[in-house]
């Protein structure tokens, strides 16, 4: 039997519509797995440690980017085709909208539907030589200081070279996918995701001078907190997070497991950016 998963944002009505999408694939005789979002965790040790099924052939998710996300780490490493369904405000991961969920299942149950290689970000947290945390991310990483906290001094080096010590609120670490997120706030540049790049983007720098800065997706970056730094958190996709200092250091670098983004016919990539950015695609 043909097996599909669903994640589902807490919501009323995405609940409603999931609910209505797993009824209509089992009269398919199409096996369901569902899955209910959970709320981000503060710290990555309380995260939610399940996988999805390996033998499921697409997940469809129900909700906003942050359920996208949450969905992307349930798969892991896995090769599973995922689409979005937008639930949220923004939803610049959704395919689709909740008015064409069906139109686009069938297409994708019919194989009527293209694959788009999403590039992850592989991120080490290592203290003394023992490593803390491994995790994978779709968006970005994110140092960030303390409401009360000075400003964070981030020692910064690409393939063991050294590049800057940005004194800032913070830095951002994102894939292409991740230029319209966190990064894009800041005033990173929107980067298209077939460009092969890393975008580093300071957040409020106090050196004017530092600009966001893209490095190719074979650098490997190295990122040390100065001394006595403190209440700074790193945290990874916002789906989970851990507490660094000084003593720990950050290795990132291109993941080998992209995500595999089901795209259907008709949808454009610009198309969806002037949407989502109200652009009027006029004249001046």
């Amino acid at each position: 039997m043909k097996k599909v998963g669903i994640v589902v944002k807490a919501d009323a009505e995405a609940t409603k519509k999931a609910d209505e999408l797993e009824n209509w694939l089992r009269s398919k005789d199409i096996d369901v797995i569902r899955k209910e979002n959970l709320p981000p965790r503060r710290r990555i040790a309380d995260r939610d440690k399940s996988c999805a099924p390996s033998d499921l052939l697409y997940i469809f998710v129900l909700g906003g980017d942050g359920t996208f996300l949450s969905a992307v780490r349930w798969i892991g490493d896995q090769n599973i085709p995922i689409i979005g369904v937008k639930f949220g405000e923004v939803g610049f991961l959704a395919e689709t909208v909740e008015e064409e969920l069906f139109s686009a299942a069938e297409a994708v149950l019919n194989n009527k539907f293209n694959t788009e290689l999403r590039m992850r970000l592989l991120v080490k947290v290592i203290r003394e030589g023992k490593e803390l945390a491994c995790e994978t991310v779709l968006n970005d990483i994110v140092i960030n200081k303390g409401a009360l906290a000075r400003l964070a001094h981030i020692e910064t080096y690409i393939n063991d070279h050294y590049l800057t010590t940005y004194s800032a609120d913070g830095l951002i670490v994102a894939t292409p996918t991740g230029s319209t997120a966190y990064s894009l706030a800041a005033g990173g540049p929107i980067i298209h995701p077939a460009v092969a790049g890393i975008l580093m983007t300071p957040i409020c720098p106090f050196t004017l001078t530092n600009r966001p800065l893209i490095v190719p997706d074979s650098a490997n970056i190295k990122i040390k907190l100065g001394k006595k730094s403190s209440d700074i958190m790193l945290t990874f996709d916002g789906q989970a997070g851990i507490e660094i200092n000084e003593e720990h250091t950050i290795i990132i670098r291109k993941g080998l497991y992209p995500v595999k983004m089901i795209t259907l016919p008709g949808q454009h990539y610009f198309d969806v950016l002037k949407a989502k950015l109200r652009w009027s695609g006029g004249r001046v």
